[in-house]
C-alpha cells in the first residue's frame, strides 16, 4: 500500500485498516478498525490468526463503505482479501462484489475488470470485461446463465459507462459460452435461447465467439465485453493487462475500485510484490469519483 501510494495523487486519502498496519502508509486520514500485531505473511496460518486477520479485514471494508454511503469519502479502493479468513470470521459473501451490493442496500451490481491501456503505449486501447456470473462452481453457470441476467447486467454497465467514463452510447457485445458461439446449436443452445434475446434486447453485438471478441473489443470496436462466466472474461483481461487492469464494481452509489490479483501471502513482507495494480485502482477510483455528481468534490 505505502508504495501504491508513494507518488502523489490528486486525491486526499483516507486509510482503513488495522493501527499497527496503516501508521506508516501515506494519507491525509487513517480509520482504524483495531490492531493486528502478528507481524507479515502467513507463517504459522492458525484458525485464530485466520479469524482475526478476516475480522480485521471485515470490519475495514464495513467501515469504507459506511464512509462512502455517508458522503465522508467519495469512493473506496478494497485491497485483496483472504476469503477463507473471511468466511472463518463470519463474512459468508463469495466475493467483494457480492458483499458490497448487500451493504449499499441490496442493489444490482456487475463486476468489471478495466485496462483503460493495455500496453505501456499510452495510446493503446482500453479493454473493459464484465462478468454476467462471478463466484460459482463452472457447473452451475448455465443455470444461472438468464436473459433476465444477462440484460440487467448489461444495463448497470452501459449506466456505468455512461455517468463514470462518459461514453454517451455504450457499444456492448456478448461473449458466447459454447466453443464458436454454439455452431448453429452444435455444441450447445445458449447462445441462440439465451444470450442472441438478451444481446437483441440490450441492442449489443453478438453473442460473438470467445476466442475473437476481445481481440476485437481490444481493437477498439466495442467498449465493453458481457463475459458469461468467471474465468472466460479474467483470463482474457489478464493476459491482455496483467499488472494494469483495474476492478471495478458498477452498479453502487459511489465508485469501488480494487487490484486484478489476490493476497499473495506467500510474499506479504517482502517487498517483492507488484504495487502498479492497486497505484492504477487507487488512480481510477479517483477518476470516477470526480464523475460521480451525488459524491464528486469531497476530495
Amino acid at each position: 500500500m505505502s508504495r501504491a501510494l508513494a507518488r502523489p495523487l490528486e486525491a486526499e486519502i483516507t486509510v482503513v485498516g488495522a493501527e499497527d498496519q496503516i501508521a506508516g502508509v501515506p494519507a491525509q486520514h487513517r480509520v482504524s478498525v483495531g490492531a493486528w500485531g502478528l507481524g507479515f505473511g502467513d507463517s504459522d496460518p492458525d484458525r485464530k490468526r485466520l479469524i482475526r486477520a478476516g475480522r480485521i479485514a471485515g470490519h475495514s471494508v464495513e467501515a469504507a463503505v459506511k464512509l462512502a454511503l455517508g458522503g465522508e469519502v467519495d469512493g473506496i479502493v478494497t485491497a485483496p482479501a483472504h476469503k477463507h479468513a473471511l468466511h472463518l470470521a463470519g463474512f459468508p459473501y463469495p466475493g467483494h462484489t457480492e458483499w458490497l451490493a448487500h451493504l449499499a442496500g441490496d442493489v444490482d451490481v456487475a463486476m468489471m475488470l478495466a485496462a483503460e491501456h493495455t500496453t505501456d503505449d499510452p495510446t493503446s486501447l482500453p479493454l473493459r470485461v464484465v462478468l454476467v456470473t462471478t463466484h460459482v462452481p463452472f457447473r452451475d453457470v448455465p443455470a444461472l446463465l438468464t436473459v433476465d441476467r444477462v440484460v440487467r447486467t448489461g444495463r448497470t454497465v452501459s449506466q456505468a459507462l455512461r455517468s463514470w467514463w462518459g461514453i454517451e452510447r455504450p457499444r456492448l457485445v456478448v461473449c458466447a459460452v459454447n466453443p464458436h458461439a454454439g455452431e448453429s446449436g452444435l455444441f450447445g443452445d445458449e447462445e441462440e435461447r439465451v444470450l442472441r434475446p438478451a444481446a437483441e434486447e440490450l441492442g449489443a453485438a453478438g453473442p460473438l465467439p470467445a476466442d475473437t471478441v476481445f481481440v476485437r473489443a481490444m481493437r477498439g470496436e466495442f467498449d465493453a465485453v458481457l463475459a458469461p462466466y468467471h474465468d472466460v472474461g479474467m483470463t482474457a483481461i489478464k493476459v491482455a493487462a496483467f499488472g494494469r487492469a483495474v476492478n471495478v464494481t458498477l452498479g453502487l452509489p459511489f465508485p469501488r475500485t480494487s487490484p486484478d490479483h489476490g493476497t499473495a501471502l506467500d510474499i506479504a513482507g517482502t517487498g517483492k510484490a507488484d504495487a502498479s495494480s492497486m497505484r492504477a485502482a487507487i488512480e481510477l477510483a479517483a477518476r470516477l469519483a470526480s464523475k460521480t455528481p451525488a459524491f464528486g468534490g469531497h476530495g
